[in-house]
């Protein structure tokens, strides 16, 4: 079998659009491109036409793992200086098109305890993540990939998501004393979450959170009677101090719906490997199931999500050899 050409199926996954809640094309194509090359392939239902990729070839000691989805707006994929344009393309198909380029050098050397777990819908929700982990598995070791520029992960923040919900009472604009906005509660609201004391950590830093979604109101000339906001806190420790400073700087003024939580996490390292802390979220927490984890991935968090997001090939092709290498120390060959 020839080797796999990273740049190549990096390039045909990010030219399909797999924006959270359309990875139903992309991941057909992943997983009939691992049978064609071998593997004995697990489409996994997750929800609607959502599916997960488990593929193996043998029994697995130690599993790849990454996410099929990306955020939107779908970007195609295009070669410019050496970088690798295009939606996914750091975040994280450039990292699972490594991750099967090493997976088949290692089969290639006769290595086949090693699996792959490519996931849907990290990026809002991790339902194919918790999906995948009700699976029993007797794999050892996950090395998990997310943007790292190629460093081991020694530890990430967590995830706590909440919607604030605020009422008043509708009435017409020219008359807003007969009425009580909404909108102007979850302002006050917001504005005092800014002056909040959040927890920090020696390691991790301070708790930081975007409010990444506000809606409100149906009309311009009327008083809203409804608002809402989500919010994102990176957490640093227990989410029982989040929620301490929520509730009391909240009080009684909106309604607190808790959306999603995944702990903070501090992982393993190994020597002759670069190392660094990260402030964002993996589905490590919730692949529980798949053995001690590891993080490592080519590309940059700070290009993520955004309308440049790009790969150095190089620096793909670099972490095929680290993700070889790093399989074959945890397994002990």
């Amino acid at each position: 079998m020839d080797p796999v050409d990273p740049v190549a199926l990096a390039r045909q996954l990010i030219d399909i659009d797999s924006t959270t809640g359309r990875e139903g094309e992309a991941a057909r194509a992943l997983a009939a491109y691992l049978r064609d090359r071998g593997y004995s392939v697990l489409e996994q239902p997750v929800a609607d036409d959502r599916i997960n990729v488990i593929a193996a070839a043998g029994e697995p000691d130690l599993v790849f793992s990454t996410h099929i989805d990306c955020v939107p707006p779908f970007i195609p994929s295009r070669l410019e200086g050496g970088l690798l344009y295009g939606r996914g393309a750091c975040d994280a198909k450039g990292i699972l098109a490594a991750q099967v380029a090493a997976a088949e050098r290692l089969r290639a050397a006769g290595e086949t305890r090693v699996g792959l777990v490519f996931v849907a819908g990290e990026e809002r929700g991790s339902e194919g993540a918790l999906a995948a982990n009700r699976i029993a598995s007797r794999s050892r070791f996950l090395i998990n990939g997310e943007p790292t520029d190629n460093r081991l992960g020694s530890a990430t923040r967590g995830v706590f998501r909440v919607r604030l919900v605020t009422t008043g009472v509708a009435a017409h604009s020219g008359y807003p004393a007969l009425g009580r906005s909404a909108i102007e509660a979850l302002v006050d609201v917001l504005v005092d979450l800014r002056g909040a004391p959040w927890p920090d950590d020696p390691l991790l830093g301070r708790t930081s959170y975007t409010v990444g979604l506000i809606s409100g109101g149906v009309a311009p000339n009327v008083v809203p009677a409804h608002a809402e906001a989500e919010i994102i806190f990176r957490s640093v420790g227990p989410h029982d101090d989040i929620r301490a400073v929520v509730a009391a700087t909240v009080g009684d003024r909106a309604q607190v719906v808790e959306v999603l939580e995944v702990p903070p996490v501090h992982l393993q390292t190994r020597e002759g490997f670069d190392t660094a802390v990260f402030a964002y979220t993996t589905d490590i927490p919730l692949l529980s199931n798949w053995g001690t984890p590891f993080l490592l991935g080519p590309g940059s968090i700070h290009v993520a999500h955004t309308d440049h997001e790009h790969i150095g090939v190089d620096e793909m092709l670099e972490a095929v050899v680290l993700y070889e290498r790093l399989a074959t120390t945890l397994m002990g060959r």
